[in-house]
């Protein structure tokens, strides 16, 4: 997993020179990997994409999906070669402005040599042709992502690096883009993503779904979900537009909740600011399809009808995850105890336990039934997993909820509810790390001392000796 891919890299790029006569060179290539904390081959240097046009075929019956990607970047760097992120599948063609590009597989790394070099500020475009059987793949957690398939179709998720199960990109949090979306599948079958839908198309029995996202969007909250589905399309009272698409086995389970969309993005609006995508909604499946919920953006991913917290979690995650994206994964926290917390608000606000109710139990052990998951909050500090295993485990949830609850503590509720709002427009749309929370929170309130809470509950080891 921790190969130094810049070796191999490197060593792809001198092959392929010697295979064309070799020839001095001006630029290099571009790094195989950002070098992520717990992903150290996840995203690629050298370059920066600012959108994706995707164009794929699914045969849910055979498995088989055909694709073109057509993405558009800024080569950072002057580029003899460089990486997207690709596992599985077949590579058919590449071509970087509309020339034939060679091009090496080697694990997940697609290595393309163009046939003239990108020079630093460039912006170009590179297409990969492909098709195959995409992979599922399980992560060091053991759970599943990349294409799942599903009892009518299949559903393509992506945390943290599934995404380049079904299209070629830079895979890492880091490099956001905008997209473009067309998933053309047997009639009477509907392709779901992100953003907007906006074409519909039928012809020789098969349908295509024109999907457009207007947004900055890291390649880990993309989705694409193919099924039978019950669409439904409303506003909120300001004018948003909400898409939700369900399965039909699912559809009474989900009515209920679903219409509580609306009514859970003005709470997120009064308490994090403007809601940041064009539209919102949520996809739900069977619960049989996949392990878990997943905040996709616009519209989260849910396995069977969600519960009100649960859709107040994902949404959250809007504003807390998608818009202000981590740097790395190590920053995963920043994502769920936001979103954790959220949940806690939630209740607050509704009549449940408060958040400081919350908080007293967990510290106290009695928030679970079950000891074991009550210790197991205090395995590590929530900015600090111990590896890419652990970076979805409860210290990540509910302690890093913990540590939002110790600043309100420390600032009070209404220099609180502006620092939410505050950090969420301060990023919006971009990627922040755990020193960037701490150095804005410093700075929002001047006069307080943080030390006890980022020494002790933020980076410190087991419980805090006090609460």
């Amino acid at each position: 997993m921790r190969t130094p891919r810049l070796l191999v890299a490197a060593a792809t790029v001198t092959a392929l020179a010697a295979c064309s006569g070799g020839g001095a060179v001006d630029g290099h290539p571009g790094a195989s990997g950002v070098r992520d904390p717990y992903f150290p081959k996840a995203g690629n240097g050298g370059y920066d994409v600012g959108h994706y046009d995707l164009v794929l075929d699914y045969d849910p019956e055979a498995e088989h999906l055909t694709g073109t990607a057509t993405i558009t970047a800024r080569a950072t760097r002057d580029l003899s070669a460089f990486n997207l992120d690709l596992k599985g599948l077949d590579v058919e063609k590449v071509a970087v402005e509309g020339r034939d590009a060679r091009f090496n597989r080697a694990g997940q790394e697609l290595t393309v040599r163009p046939a003239d070099e990108l020079d630093d500020g460039e912006t170009f475009r590179v297409s990969v042709r492909y098709s195959g059987e995409p992979e599922t793949i399980t992560d060091p957690d053991d759970s599943e992502e990349g294409w799942l398939p599903t009892a009518d179709g299949a559903v393509g998720l992506g945390e943290p690096t599934g995404s380049m199960a079904w299209f070629p990109g830079s895979h890492h949090p880091s490099d956001k883009a905008t997209y473009d979306l067309a998933v053309t599948v047997p009639q009477g079958l509907g392709a779901v993503s992100n953003g907007e839908l906006t074409h519909e198309r039928t012809r020789d029995g098969r349908t295509t779904f024109t999907w457009h996202t207007a947004e900055p969007m890291s390649s880990h909250v993309v989705t694409v979900a193919v099924g039978e589905w019950e669409t439904d399309r409303s506003t909120t009272d300001d004018g948003l537009p909400v898409y939700t698409a369900v399965d039909p086995r699912q559809a009474d389970a989900s009515r209920t909740v679903l219409k509580r969309i609306p009514e859970i993005v003005e709470w997120g609006e009064e308490n994090f600011g403007p809601y940041p995508f064009s539209s919102t909604g949520a996809i739900v499946d069977r619960a049989e399809d996949a392990g878990y919920a997943l905040e996709t953006q616009n519209r989260p991913y849910f396995p069977g009808a969600p519960d009100t917290v649960l859709l107040v979690h994902e949404l959250a995650h809007q504003w807390y995850g998608n818009s202000v994206s981590p740097k790395t994964w190590q920053d995963m926290w920043l994502n769920e105890g936001f979103a954790t917390y959220a949940e806690w608000l939630w209740e607050e606000d509704h009549g449940g336990d408060t958040a400081q109710e919350t908080f007293d139990a967990l510290y106290d052990g009695t928030y679970y039934p079950d000891e074991a998951a009550n210790e197991s909050i205090w395995a590590f500090p929530p900015a600090d997993p111990p590896d890419a295993a652990h970076i979805s485990d409860s210290p990540v949830y509910q302690r890093g909820a913990m540590v939002l609850h110790k600043i309100r503590e420390t600032v009070g509720d209404d220099a609180f509810r502006k620092l939410l709002r505050g950090w969420a427009a301060a990023h919006r749309h971009g990627n922040a790390g755990t020193g960037d929370f701490t150095a804005y929170v410093e700075k929002s309130a001047p006069d307080e001392d943080f030390s006890e809470v980022w020494e002790d509950w933020l980076r410190g080891d087991g419980r805090p000796g006090s609460p």
